[in-house]
């Protein structure tokens, strides 16, 4: 951001750049183009003009286009800043930080996106801008690494790979990180975003049944069916693939 500004003092001019780049004084840098000259008993005659410049950092700049989304969401928001060299930690609090969040974090992911994609622009450089609302990144990572144990001590059990649903890369890596702590099993990513997913093996496998071959069904020597009480997220989450989607290695091999 530039412009040239005038004010019948330096200083007028200086403030004039403030209000109009909406920042602290000390984030500007300016060039006097023309001073006011001292005329008949000291008065001064003419104008200064200064050419003022305002490099915005990338996280003034996530902040500034985060709060013109948020804006025309319509929400009441407070914003919470955390900086380091590297990335930078926004959180957003208030009333509807449902709306913020979306559909297991859809919404709060595509505007960390867009924001961050703003604050890089042009830099060859780039700063991780990272957002949450009501400490929501947390209650999902740890929701993930109970799913991926549960999972794991599943597949370990039955002896049979199982695929988790979609997810981005950094759940995939939280999944693949707690896979890696449980002895027994391994996990890859497989697919292509955004259906990319975990898919957790054991290292010993079941045999493959024989095509042809007929499987015992249990529930006809058991009697009438019982009602299934597992929910339909349990069900998703177990759903086994075909084998001709299973590859082999170990997690530090994965590409997340």
């Amino acid at each position: 951001m530039e412009g040239i500004f005038t004010g019948k003092t330096v200083e007028e001019a200086i403030q004039a750049a403030v209000q109009t780049f909406g920042v602290e004084e000390s984030k500007i840098s300016y060039v006097i183009i023309e001073e006011p000259k001292k005329g008949f008993l000291g008065r001064l005659k003419g104008e200064a003009r200064i050419n003022a410049v305002y490099n915005p950092t990338k996280t003034e700049i996530a902040v500034e286009y985060l709060k013109k989304i948020l804006d025309k969401l319509g929400i009441s928001y407070d914003i919470n800043v955390v900086e380091s060299d590297d990335n930078t930690a926004i959180n957003i609090e208030g009333e509807d930080v449902g709306a913020i969040i979306g559909r297991r974090g859809e919404t709060l992911d595509a505007i960390q996106y867009i924001v961050s994609m703003a604050a890089n622009r042009g830099s060859q450089n780039y700063h991780r801008i990272v957002l949450d609302s009501g400490g929501y990144r947390e209650k999902r990572k740890n929701t993930i690494i109970e799913l991926a144990t549960k999972i794991s001590n599943s597949v370990l059990k039955k002896g049979r790979s199982s695929a988790l649903e979609p997810m981005n890369p950094y759940e995939r890596r939280i999944i693949h990180s707690t896979v890696s702590e449980i002895e027994g099993v391994y996990s890859r990513s497989v697919g292509e975003e955004p259906f990319r997913k975990v898919i957790i093996y054991p290292v010993n496998r079941k045999p493959d049944r024989p095509r042809g071959e007929k499987r015992n069904n249990p529930r006809k020597q058991e009697g009438p069916r019982s009602l299934d009480l597992k929910t339909s997220f349990e069900k998703d989450y177990k759903k086994p693939i075909p084998d001709k989607d299973i590859g082999s290695g170990l997690y530090g091999k994965v590409d997340i």
